[in-house]
């Protein structure tokens, strides 16, 4: 008995291979995408884990205006607290050798010493390239490896920087990782060009900077199972009156929660995504086993009467499942290799964390091989059991035709208008409601899959455009090293090239509203302005209130804030004024929690002056060189931004980042589209196929056999192509809201171009599918279709 369902087995599959193979490559590219994404997930939470554990990752962080160092035994003295470090940290300009645009840098002095000891202490640099720096002779720093790339800095460099207003020659004899800058910001974006960390001799560092036996920021290690919240508010405590800008835990570091973020949205493409591939590959194996059964009543009638039982024939077709299941696994096993090791060497270069090595986890080859089994097995049961349960001589008898009556059309009184052809068309696809709707919900779901891979490039465009041409309408933005006079501005306007200039104010604040409290930055931007403006995602650009603030969604959501409300303002840095605004508005942007006001109207609240901290300038493309002569010899500006710069740099890194796994997932709908539309079409031809053979011997031609076919399945193409169009942009919604984070609010944008190409690949693949199918119409055996008991 075990050796005839055998062979029955194996003529199955053979007779079926291309629906097998089709199936089976669906069920890969599930089990490719887990298994190959999670597997980069491990591999890069694991590389994470042992970096921070080599390297010492601090686990809070604070900054001053300046403490003196007897402070740091006070901070080792707080309960909780097993190490802390301090460090002098300050912003600079940077005149790299052959570049005419400014560029920035973070300085922060380093105990040479402990430093080529090995005994660093926490955030501990790797040194990934050269030497550590010397103390005596020029002064030398070692940089961010991540800055050296994007400048192609090697060791023996030399640039110069203006510490504290003095023009200095710095050569680079080193580049390290850390984890405290894994990622370097400057404002809401990583920025590996135009900003990089330079470490130098800790002494000098000091001296330049007037801060000899004082620190301005602190890093602190706690004891294992210690909470970081009462640290926390004792380090406030203990900082507050050197000017304390609030200590935040490792999970608000912004580094750290980049990283972290990345890593959410990896393990969320993960498991979305792969999971629809496995679900509509089921959903295909489930068709094909259903047409399969139907088809095989009478074999199946024959198998009772000679004494197979039910659980015998039932297993026979499991088995049928499992084979394509198990062969789609072990394929999408060796994909998830190609798929994880593509994307790791992308990942190589958004993290680093010295070795990323890839390694699958056992434990995912075993999930992903059960899901895959147990989905083939309740799809194979599903399909069989009504058929099994039949008696013998109720199974030979041939399936109850489907009921004939009227179309819709006909019914409307507009059937003379509609050939035979397309009335036969419409009548199959009303007389089989269900599998025409499964068919159109499969085709769909490819569509849904090609728009969720490709919109990640639309949003990114959409952001670009919004903060960096709506937002941020100058062309450069500069820092200043300490608040200026207002009057700053018009020295800005005069120097060459400059058509215009605005100054501007940020202030590190505390903010609380009954019992929530946050630490964020209050930006007050000059009535009218027009560089840098407030955008609100629906509103457009908004003119700030005379009085009162407007708070950012994301920063009234943390807060539960809304118009009306009143929220104390407490100033970290100048003057340490407390004071109660009240919320005017709430504007939707996309990054950050931010609260802004008139630029007056913070000098009033604030009482230190009319001064400002940063300003944003518009330049003459045409004499841009001049200008940045001109900001590099300026002292008091410590950080120049140039706007074009920072877009190509983020459009480049984006596009190369997004389009390796934009580019995999259009791979994986071209593949599900084709093995839908193909199984779709091979299941209609073969319980046609006796219809067609019929039409074929009463004098009807190939073409008209196969329009009435392939008409058919053009119909659920098109009705799939508007349905899969919501499905996607539904799926967008989904993925963005577990991809979300509390510092992006990022909109779902979709191009009408990401639409249309995602309905040009489906029809595509329906083309090359109705090609492969006419070609077994042309090739129908009449004779032996026709040997069917009716």
């Amino acid at each position: 008995m075990v050796r005839a369902l055998d062979i029955k087995l194996w003529r199955d599959l053979r007779q079926l291979w291309a629906q097998v193979l089709t199936i089976a490559v669906v069920v890969a590219i599930g089990v490719a995408g887990f298994v190959g994404m999670f597997a980069v997930y491990d591999s890069l939470l694991s590389s994470r884990d042992a970096f921070y554990r080599d390297n010492r990752f601090a686990d809070v962080f604070v900054a001053v205006k300046r403490a003196p160092l007897a402070v740091r035994d006070r901070l080792a003295a707080v309960p909780g607290v097993a190490e802390v470090k301090t460090e002098v940290v300050f912003d600079a300009q940077v005149d790299l050798p052959g570049v005419a645009t400014p560029v920035s840098g973070r300085f922060v002095g380093l105990d040479l010493a402990r430093a080529q000891q090995g005994r660093q202490g926490l955030n501990a640099l790797t040194l990934l390239s050269g030497r550590w720096p010397e103390a005596d002779g020029p002064l030398e720093a070692v940089v961010t490896d991540r800055f050296a790339v994007a400048r192609g800095l090697r060791p023996g460099d030399v640039a110069h920087a203006i510490l504290a207003g003095r023009r200095e020659a710095v050569r680079i004899v080193g580049t390290v990782a850390t984890p405290e800058y894994v990622f370097t910001m400057r404002g809401d974006m990583p920025d590996d060009e135009s900003f990089g960390v330079w470490w130098i001799d800790d002494e000098r560092m000091a001296r330049a900077f007037d801060m000899t036996g004082a620190f301005n920021r602190a890093a602190l290690r706690l004891h294992p199972g210690a909470a970081p919240a009462p640290v926390i508010a004792q380090v406030d405590h203990l900082l507050a009156r050197f000017g304390a800008l609030g200590a935040t835990g490792r999970d608000l570091q912004m580094s750290h929660k980049i990283v972290t973020d990345e890593l959410s949205q990896l393990r969320v493409m993960g498991t979305v995504l792969p999971g629809i591939f496995l679900a509509v590959a089921m959903f295909i194996l489930n068709v094909v086993l259903h047409r399969q059964v139907t088809t095989q009543r009478a074999q199946i009638a024959s198998l009772k009467a000679l004494g197979y039982a039910n659980a015998a024939i039932a297993r026979h077709y499991v088995r049928f499942a499992l084979v394509i299941a198990l062969l789609g696994v072990a394929l999408g096993l060796l994909g998830s290799q190609a798929i994880g090791r593509l994307m790791l060497w992308a990942y190589a270069e958004v993290f680093r964390f010295g070795h990323l090595a890839y390694a699958t986890a056992p434990w995912l080859i075993v999930t992903a091989a059960l899901i895959a089994v147990l989905c083939a097995t309740l799809g194979a049961w599903t399909a069989i059991r009504t058929v099994v349960r039949l008696q013998p001589a109720q199974a030979m008898q041939p399936p109850v035709p489907a009921g004939y009556r009227p179309t819709l059309i006909e019914r409307l009184g507009y059937g003379r208008h509609v050939t035979a052809a397309a009335r036969m068309v419409v009548r199959n696809v009303e007389r089989r409601p269900l599998r025409a709707g499964l068919t159109v919900l499969g085709i769909a779901a490819a569509v849904a899959l090609q728009i969720s891979g490709a919109f990640w490039l639309d949003a990114i465009a959409h952001i670009v455009d919004v903060q960096f041409r709506q937002v941020q309408q100058g062309d450069v933005w500069v820092d200043f090293d300490r608040p200026m006079p207002a009057t700053v501005v018009n020295d800005l306007r005069r120097l060459p090239g400059v058509i215009d200039a605005e100054g501007y104010r940020n202030e590190p604040v505390r903010l609380q509203a009954g019992a929530r409290r946050v630490d964020t930055v209050l930006s007050a931007l000059p009535a009218h302005g027009r560089l840098l403006r407030v955008v609100d995602e629906a509103r457009g650009p908004l003119t700030l209130p005379a009085q009162g603030a407007v708070a950012s969604a994301l920063l009234a959501r943390e807060l539960g804030l809304r118009p009306g409300d009143r929220v104390t303002v407490a100033f970290r840095l100048w003057n340490r004024r407390v004071v109660e605004v009240e919320i005017v508005d709430i504007v939707h942007t996309q990054f950050g929690k931010a609260l802004y006001m008139e630029l007056a109207a913070l000098n009033r609240l604030a009482r230190d002056g009319d001064g400002v901290t940063h300003a944003a300038l518009h330049a003459d493309l045409a004499q841009r060189e001049a200008l940045w002569q001109a900001v590099k010899s300026a002292p008091f500006i410590s950080a120049v931004v140039d706007k074009d710069a920072v877009v190509r740099a983020f459009n480049a890194r984006t596009e190369r980042n997004m389009g390796v796994f934009s580019g995999i997932l259009t791979a994986f709908a071209v593949a599900m589209a084709v093995g839908i539309i193909y199984n779709a079409a091979r299941i209609a031809l073969s319980e046609r196929a006796w219809e067609l053979a019929s039409l074929r011997v009463l004098g009807m031609t190939r073409r008209e056999v196969s329009v009435l076919l392939l008409a058919e399945l053009a119909v659920e193409l098109l009705l799939a192509l508007p349905v899969g169009a919501a499905l996607g942009w539904a799926l967008a919604h989904l993925l963005m809201r577990l991809m979300s984070s509390d510092a992006i609010d990022f909109p779902v944008v979709i191009a009408p171009a990401t639409y249309a190409g995602a309905a040009l690949v489906v029809l595509a693949a329906g083309v090359v599918s109705a090609w492969l199918v006419r070609r077994h119409i042309d090739r129908l055996d009449l004779v032996a279709v026709l040997k069917v008991r009716e």
